[in-house]
């Protein structure tokens, strides 16, 4: 399939989504949770962990307890500020390999940041040579790179619930 047919696919997809399932915001009913609680990810060393989401990107570590599932297995908890938390499973001794883009994985995580705190992080990312993208591809507000494990993260200057400038779901 070339990319003009794709293109072609894609915008009769979005056309037919869009009639059958997006409904204007005065008419969508209210969302049934209050939020999201965690995010849990496996990561391949707690310590390193650590230092990369409090120590380079300013993300509080709040909690450490053991796995309730794995004894012997950390479940740590960072703040990303607004009551979101960012968790991590360590599992020992299981030998767990890096992950793959695949279905049902992470893509990337986007997280809202404001623009002093941006550019602070871009020169950490800078001096301690992790390599990042952007900002480009048409995101004049974004940054991506990727934590020690492989994580893909975006750092969005936008606020929550804004892309490119547009409200998401008004």
């Amino acid at each position: 399939m070339t990319t003009t047919d794709r293109n072609t696919e894609w915008a009769a997809n979005r056309d037919r989504w869009t009639q059958k399932y997006l409904r204007p915001a005065a008419q969508r009913p209210k969302s049934t949770v209050r939020g999201l609680h965690h995010l849990a990810l496996i990561c391949s060393d707690v310590e390193q962990t650590i230092q990369f989401y409090q120590e380079l990107l300013g993300f509080p570590l709040v909690e450490l307890m053991e796995n309730r599932d794995y004894k012997g297995s950390t479940h740590l908890f960072f703040d990303m500020g607004n009551d979101n938390l960012l968790a991590f499973f360590d599992f020992p001794g299981l030998g767990l390999k890096p992950g793959v883009e695949a279905l049902g994985g992470v893509q990337h995580i986007a997280i809202s940041i404001d623009s002093d705190n941006f550019e602070a992080i871009k020169k950490r990312l800078e001096e301690r040579r992790i390599q990042y993208l952007g900002p480009d591809r048409g995101a004049k507000d974004s940054i991506y790179f990727k934590d020690p494990d492989g994580i893909q993260i975006e750092l969005i200057r936008e606020p929550l619930k804004v892309m490119d400038g547009r409200d998401l779901g008004g």
